[in-house]
């Protein structure tokens, strides 16, 4: 294997944990994802502005951190940096990853990340607090405060300065299972769809593919904290559903659904990740079902990789990506709600 350079040298930071899902119950397994290395990575994070608000939903109030768009009492209108025609501008609804159980908005792939993509494209970036599996809290309670913050996006999107046509919604690991689960329900509600799906390295299904394929993408050389094994998996599902995985319904683990009439999509995966396989299943169906995709498979890169300093290559390009497919959506072209 090749990992990315960059990559390789601070693997060193996830040192001695056993598994993915040992480093994400550890209450410093986060800190120890988030490499940055001081000045052998130099990266200082844009200074954009930031807003929280509550959007109502029926577990309770979700907060939701808003990044980027105008400064109060300022117009967005005439912006020639990613706005579209009407002076409104792009804007992404992003869950952060974890396991579904573990992160949070200050964590890289949720406030770095909304901090780049609203500095590289000009737009905004509505980075959600979904309430985490444990504790009593298992599918549908994440589920449905992710589709509290969407709905409350799109009724506010005009006094927050977005286009409401251009509206998208992503999100990472198991932030991008909550993205295309929201997005189900909604094309199966007749609800307003996203104009795109932006998703990073998502978890999709609750199996992983034969261990052939795992041989095939020659990634025995990593540690074993960056694997995910069939255990780690189940657990995961497990836990977020409160159940056996026979238990999940396709708004859980999408990955399995029908996927016609889901809005266009865009998909970032790594190179070396044994959830991979199931961004390129989802890919599979997606063309399949006659959905717009666009994929990048991010060469050298492990499972988790936008958890480090934007100051890294490799993390740009993948950000780069991500800002790129959602400055760029205009209205989607008129396609039939199936169910």
């Amino acid at each position: 294997m090749t990992l990315d350079p960059e990559l390789a040298g601070l693997l060193h930071h996830v040192a001695g944990a056993r598994s993915i899902a040992e480093l994400l119950a550890d209450p410093s397994g986060l800190d120890r994802l988030d490499v940055f290395c001081g000045g052998l990575v130099p990266y200082q994070a844009p200074d954009v502005r930031i807003r929280t608000v509550a959007a109502p939903g029926p577990n309770g109030p979700v907060p939701v951190r808003i990044y980027g768009g105008p400064a109060a009492g300022s117009s967005a209108a005439g912006r020639s940096d990613g706005g579209s025609d009407d002076g409104g501008l792009p804007a992404l609804v992003w869950m952060h990853g974890g396991g579904f159980a573990h992160g949070d908005l200050d964590m890289r792939e949720a406030d770095q990340l909304a901090r780049e993509l609203a500095a590289m494209t000009g737009g905004l970036v509505l980075s959600v607090d979904y309430r985490l599996a444990g504790g009593g809290v298992h599918f549908p309670v994440p589920h449905e405060d992710v589709l509290a913050a969407w709905l409350w996006a799109v009724e506010h999107a005009a006094e927050l300065g977005a286009d409401p046509r251009a509206l998208c919604l992503g999100g990472a690991s198991a932030g991008g299972n909550l993205a295309v689960g929201a997005a189900l329900y909604l094309k199966d509600s007749g609800r307003p769809l996203p104009a795109k799906l932006v998703l990073a390295y998502p978890f999709l299904h609750g199996e992983l593919p034969s261990s052939e394929a795992f041989e095939a993408a020659d990634m025995s050389g990593l540690p074993p904290v960056l694997r995910f094994t069939d255990d780690d998996c189940r657990a995961m599902v497990e836990n977020y559903i409160g159940g056996p995985l026979s238990m999940a319904s396709s708004y859980a683990m999408p990955g399995y659904a029908d996927l016609v009439g889901l809005p266009p999509v865009a998909i970032v995966a790594a190179e070396y990740d044994d959830l991979r396989f199931s961004s390129e299943q989802f890919v599979e169906g997606l063309l399949a079902a006659r959905v717009p995709v666009e994929y990048r498979l991010e060469q050298g890169a492990a499972h988790g990789y936008l958890n480090h300093s934007a100051g890294l290559g490799v993390v740009r390009r993948g950000l780069q990506f991500l800002a790129d497919q959602f400055a760029r959506t205009r209205e989607p072209a008129e396609r039939p709600l199936g169910g």
